[in-house]
Formats: C-alpha cells, structure tokens, sequence
C-alpha cells in the first residue's frame, strides 16, 4: 500500500475531498484550530463556476476565474494540499484511497461538488456539451468559433443553419445565461467578424421541460427573464423534454425536431459520487443523506456538504439548493462543529441563510430575487455584477474580470474568442465524447 507523503502530527487529521466553495470555505475557517488539514482535488485552483459561461461564449479567459488552491492556504499551518482523484473511501479502516496513494483520517469531508446530469441517456451524454468545468467551456467556446468558420466553407443554407443553431437544454440560470450571452455576440460581435455569412440563420433555442425558465425564481423574475431572452430574439420552448440527440437532430417528447450541431446541456446535476458508500445512504441525485450536523448517515467521523450532501427537514424535504451558497455555509460551520467534536462539546445544527438568488440574461438585464425584495433591469444587472465580483478569489482576478466587463460593456466586444484548443468531431456524424472533467 503506498501512503501519501504527510507528516505525522499530533493533531486530529481531517481529510477534506474537494476544493470548490464548500471545501475551501472549511479549510479557511479551520486555520489554526489545532488540526492537521489534508485537502485533495482533481485540479490543482479553485473554479468560480458562476462565471463558466463568459468563458465558454469568450468574454473571459479561463485564469480569470480560477485560482490556484496552493496559493489560498499558502500561509497556513499544518495544511496539505494534493492533487490526487479520490478512487474510494475505506469507511472501516478509516483511510482514503487515491490514485496517488492512501490515508488515514481521523475525520473526513466528503466537498465534491456536483457533475453533469444526463439522466441516464447515453446518446445525450455522447453528443452534447456539458459546462461544469473550465475544459469544458473551453470545449464549448472553441465548437462555437469553429462552427461559424465551418459556415463559411459552405453554401448549403441548411447546414450553415444547423452550424449556427445553437440549442441550450436547461432554463435554470446557467442556461439563461449562457442564452443572453451568445444573443449578445450574435448582435455586437459576430456581424464584425463575419460580414460575409448571413447571420439570420443563426437561431439560439432554449428547451425547458418546467413551465417556465427559472422555475426555483419567483414568478416575477420568471416571466421579466422569458420577456428579456424574448427582446434578444431567443426561442423559449417551455414543456419540453428532450429525449434524443444523434449529433445532428434534437428530438423531444412532443415530436418537436432541432437541426443543431451544437448542444449544450444544463438541464441537471446530480452529486459527484465517492465509492465506499451503501446505496441506503445514496439519495436522490447522487447525493449522500446526512444529518443536521452534516454527518453522514451512520457515521459520526465523516461528513459531506455542499452539492453531495442532502439533509431533509421539514423545511428542505429535498435538501438544500445545490448552489454556492448552501455549501459554504456548511462548510463555516462544519469547522466549528469539527471543534465542538474534538473538545466533546454539543454540536450546532445547519440551517440555511437564504441569500437570494439571481441571474443575467445580457447587457443591462438582470433579475434578483432577495428574501424581502425582487427586482430587475439594470440595477439588478448591476447588482448582479457586484456580487459576483466581490466572490471571486483574488485581487488579480477581481481587476482581469472587471477590466474585461468595462471593455466589453463599453467596446461592445468579446476579446477572449480565440480558439486556442480546437474541439475535433468523432467523425462526420457525431461528435467526440467530451463530457469528462
């Protein structure tokens, strides 16, 4: 058995699996509580994934809202990052199984996150585009630019407007986004770099299977969202179900047919498994249930928060949103109660402070909803952008980013649409199966 190279210590160790929001939040908050702190990630920097659409439609560059996970615990004591892809969780001997070795916890955390959700469809999960990491936006930008560069070496109408038809599954606020976002390039940006094909062809639908886009929003927000993706020239198609996609046509439930080469999935999410785990104990989604104190059911030593985590009340009888928030939150507290535990004192019980929720659907266009007030236009966009700003790690990448919004909003411009890592099809008729982190 090979171990990981980490000292001994004669504090209690506590293993956290995954640097996203909810495992650096308890990293941070565990900084110089007397406990030896190994954190392991597939990806060596942090990734604000709210932001993964300006870089997938190329207003951003991918280091703009990534951050190295070294340099966010550098100054710390008795802290250990690894990069390493946790294989299982030896829950009887207590250790930690990766593929660059084995580890002993005393606690562990259980910080994943969430992946792609492709319910099961396989010709869906081999064809479509996902956007949970910064690859696959990448993925995603370099399809779109090659598209439009493919349209022009062709003078057949259909296939250049199955090049530029652009289908999003999925109206939650990734997928509104990311509409807003290619209507915006469609108006400002692509009739100056491409004056010679005819951009009337270029659609961008939007499938949602709910009765309305942002379904978890309040109505307001709802119905102000569908009016703006409306005025962008965006095709809203509510109460539809995508069932099959073969790489060049979208069918739904209802009979409806996409001519499309591009698809991008946001329909779904379902909790990164860790193997170790009884299937009693797997929820809904993929999720590990867990208790008040984000216990792990049956277990007093290991944990799970954020998106991998569902705790049922009365209140959550699904579990909390899987969102930044919710693990964050749990993540500053589990490091409290990791205390409490230690030292044989009564553990606090989670309940969620709901923030707010919020999306952007293109220049000056925004909706917010707050716990006491909900707004929209441009004062939520500009609220939108504030928060957002002020979450991302790093002052370098607060300035990259608000430099690049100025420019853009001023400029009417995308600097960041190179393709600097080209996105191959399988072959003629499918594309590459692209959907791994």
């Amino acid at each position: 058995m090979i171990m990981m190279n980490i000292p001994t210590s004669k504090h209690p160790r506590v293993v956290i699996i995954g640097g996203g929001f909810g495992g650096l939040a308890l990293a941070k908050k565990l900084k110089n509580k007397n406990f030896q702190v190994v954190l392991l990630d597939k990806h060596n920097y942090h990734t604000f994934q709210p932001l993964l659409y300006q870089v997938a439609t190329g207003g951003l560059e991918s280091g703009s809202i990534a951050f190295p996970i070294r340099k966010v615990v550098q100054n710390y004591e008795e802290i250990y990052f690894r990069l390493a892809h946790v294989q299982r969780i030896d829950t009887e001997n207590k250790k930690v199984i990766a593929d660059i070795g084995t580890i002993f916890y005393d606690y562990v955390v259980i910080a994943t996150g969430s992946t792609t959700n492709f319910f099961g469809n396989e010709n869906i999960t081999k064809h479509s585009m996902a956007m949970k990491t910064i690859p696959q936006s990448l993925n995603i930008r370099s399809l779109v630019l090659e598209n439009f560069e493919e349209a022009l070496l062709t003078t057949d109408r259909a296939e250049q407007a199955a090049l530029m038809n652009f289908v999003i599954v999925g109206a939650g606020p990734t997928g509104v986004e990311l509409a807003g976002a290619l209507a915006e390039m469609r108006k400002h940006v692509l009739p100056k770099d491409y004056p010679d094909l005819d951009l009337s062809l270029m659609e961008i639908n939007v499938i949602q299977g709910a009765p309305k886009v942002l379904d978890a929003m309040s109505e307001n927000s709802s119905k102000r969202a569908e009016e703006f993706l409306g005025k962008l020239g965006v095709k809203v198609w509510t109460n539809e179900i995508v069932v099959d996609y073969d790489g060049k046509k979208v069918s739904t439930k209802s009979g409806k047919e996409f001519l499309s080469e591009t698809v991008i999935w946001s329909a779904g999410v379902m909790g990164s498994m860790v193997d170790g785990f009884q299937k009693e104990v797997i929820q809904r989604g993929n999720r590990l249930k867990v208790n008040q104190f984000n216990q792990v059911d049956g277990f007093t030593d290991i944990f799970a928060i954020g998106d991998i985590a569902t705790m049922m009340t009365e209140q959550t009888p699904i579990g909390h949103p899987m969102m930044a928030q919710p693990a964050i939150q749990q993540g500053q507290l589990l490091a409290d109660n990791l205390v409490r535990l230690r030292d044989g004192k009564e553990m606090k019980g989670f309940v969620y402070n709901d923030k707010g929720s919020m999306a952007t659907i293109g220049r000056n266009k925004a909706v917010v909803d707050l716990p006491k007030f909900k707004f929209s236009g441009f004062f939520a966009w500009f609220v939108w952008m504030f928060v957002h700003l002020i979450s991302l790690i790093g002052f370098r990448n607060k300035l990259v980013v608000f430099w690049n919004w100025v420019y853009n909003y001023l400029m009417f411009d995308r600097q960041a649409r190179l393709i600097v890592r080209p996105f191959k099809k399988k072959n003629e008729e499918s594309f590459k199966n692209h959907n791994q982190d």
